[in-house]
């Protein structure tokens, strides 16, 4: 063959490499390609119409009260948290951000699993693949064009690879994801902690409105029937005028004290509605139960701090963060070491030329990013300080928790203490009044010092009622600051009555436990 004919034919090789496509439906795709990556760019934001942020709402208030069990009787306090706890959104939240951790977490475990892949595909060219062979110490074509590759195929494998630096990575990270279940556990008890703790401030203020409002709003009609005659009286000129004044004065001191007092008792009632998320205007009565005997200041410290270090949530939760942050630097460490891969698998090409259209394929592959060890020394100083931060984090999480247990067993004894002095103040203006009623008679000095000592009384009854409350709260607070629980393992699976009576048992074994050694 000569030189000429080979320059010829390497010449056709390339000119019919160089042959534009002969498909009419190629050249559209190619054509309408900038015109589908243009459109990428024509959306607009789109706002929610009125009508659907409104029917947004009505489904949303229909699924804040749905499901819920009847009031059919008055509601005792144990019942009443058993109520907030089960039905209050923010403590459904986190049993629910509890639900998805463990969702996660078994997500995370498959990702330990090696990778079986299936794949398959057709692939076509608008010419023949093919080639020459050129001799080397000549420079002359030997053979002349072939190909050993159809231009339409179908090709199809399965691979089962594994990889050793991608299963210790996801190893790591499921184990953080275990720990972020723990964590939203502990954020769970929190919470639970937290509704049982305005439940008990709320609730006795509301029964203690429910005793008095009525008595309130009675004794307001009074003043305000006094405050009229006593006006008119002034105005006829039938007593002296400073005395006349001192007494509406007094009158209106006393519709001031009662309308604040009237003001707090109805909060303490909307409250609790909203802790109990009973819908809005929802006719209920509290049960007139018994106050409940309140436990004596304890003086066992030692064993409610060790107690508290022990349960606290937040104690725990920073300490099952302090695994996951050291989780993040052992897979970082984890990267630095050589890779291990491994792919094994079947091969199937339906190319016609092919002496073996089915075959096996595997392949081991060792690889080592040499220059990734010089971050060893800086990942090991960083594991260090990050676990001295988060110890650090710790203490003193720790030290506030050992602070609130001794501020709230002080806060406890004041309140018995204030409550002493309320019942003290209590029986002395009911006293007053009996001497006030006996002595009354129709001058308006009189009828005057019957109101007032009318307003005293029901102002300390109120006093008694808010002590009362205060010292049920500063209990509730003590109970919280040393982390204790009086949940059963499961809520959806007890009705109210159920899960009022196992609450107070369990709220009633605590409480002999925290005095066992006093």
């Amino acid at each position: 063959m000569s030189e000429s004919t080979n320059h010829m034919t390497l010449t056709a090789m390339s000119q019919s490499q160089k042959k534009p496509f002969s498909s009419p439906l190629r050249w559209l795709t190619l054509c309408s390609l900038p015109l589908l990556l243009a459109s990428c760019g024509t959306i607009t934001p789109q706002a929610y119409s009125t009508a659907e942020i409104r029917e947004r709402v009505v489904q949303d208030r229909q699924a804040m009260y749905a499901d819920q069990e009847p009031i059919t009787a008055p509601i005792t306090f144990h019942e009443a948290t058993a109520r907030a706890l089960k039905y209050n959104l923010d403590y459904r939240l986190k049993l629910m951000e509890g639900a998805l951790s463990r969702s996660l977490l078994e997500v995370s475990t498959f990702e330990m699993l090696p990778r079986l892949v299936a794949g398959a595909g057709y692939l076509t060219r608008n010419n023949d693949s093919g080639g020459v062979s050129v001799g080397i110490e000549t420079g002359l074509v030997t053979l002349s064009p072939s190909t050993s590759q159809e231009r339409d195929r179908t090709i199809a494998n399965l691979t089962f690879s594994w990889n050793a630096l991608d299963f210790g990575v996801s190893y790591y990270r499921a184990q953080q994801k275990a720990d972020q279940v723990l964590m939203a556990e502990e954020r769970r008890r929190k919470v639970a902690q937290n509704v049982q703790q305005d439940v008990r401030n709320s609730y006795w203020r509301a029964l203690g409105a429910q005793k008095l409002l009525g008595r309130v709003d009675a004794l307001l009609l009074r003043v305000n029937k006094a405050l009229k005659r006593a006006r008119q009286v002034e105005k006829e000129g039938l007593m002296p005028q400073p005395q006349v004044l001192a007494y509406q004065r007094a009158l209106l001191d006393a519709v001031n004290l009662l309308t604040l007092r009237r003001q707090d008792l109805e909060l303490a009632r909307a409250e609790l509605t909203a802790l109990m998320s009973v819908p809005p205007g929802t006719p209920y009565t509290l049960a007139e139960e018994k106050e409940h005997a309140l436990p004596p200041v304890p003086t066992n410290f030692d064993e409610l701090e060790l107690m508290a270090l022990e349960k606290r949530p937040e104690i725990m939760e920073e300490w099952y963060r302090r695994r996951v942050t050291e989780n993040d630097i052992k897979a970082a460490k984890l990267l630095l070491w050589p890779n291990l891969g491994i792919e094994t698998g079947p091969v199937y090409d339906s190319n016609k030329y092919a002496y073996n259209n089915n075959w096996y394929e595997t392949g081991v592959r060792l690889s080592w990013n040499i220059l990734k060890l010089l971050q060893w020394p800086a990942l090991d100083k960083a594991q260090r300080d990050q676990n001295q931060t988060d110890d650090m984090r710790r203490m003193a999480l720790s030290m506030a928790v050992l602070t609130q247990v001794r501020v709230g067993v002080q806060r406890y004894g004041l309140a018995l203490s204030e409550l002493e002095f309320a019942e003290e103040s209590l029986r002395v203006d009911q006293r007053l009044l009996s001497f006030s009623q006996a002595a009354a008679k129709t001058q308006f000095d009189s009828e005057l010092e019957v109101i007032r000592a009318e307003a005293r009384a029901l102002l300390a009854e109120y006093q008694r009622y808010a002590s009362y409350s205060n010292a049920q709260a500063a209990w509730g607070r003590l109970y919280n600051s040393v982390g204790l629980d009086a949940l059963p393992q499961t809520l959806d699976n007890h009705d109210i009555k159920t899960l009022g009576s196992t609450m107070e048992k369990t709220m009633n074994e605590v409480q002999s436990t925290l005095f066992r050694n006093q």
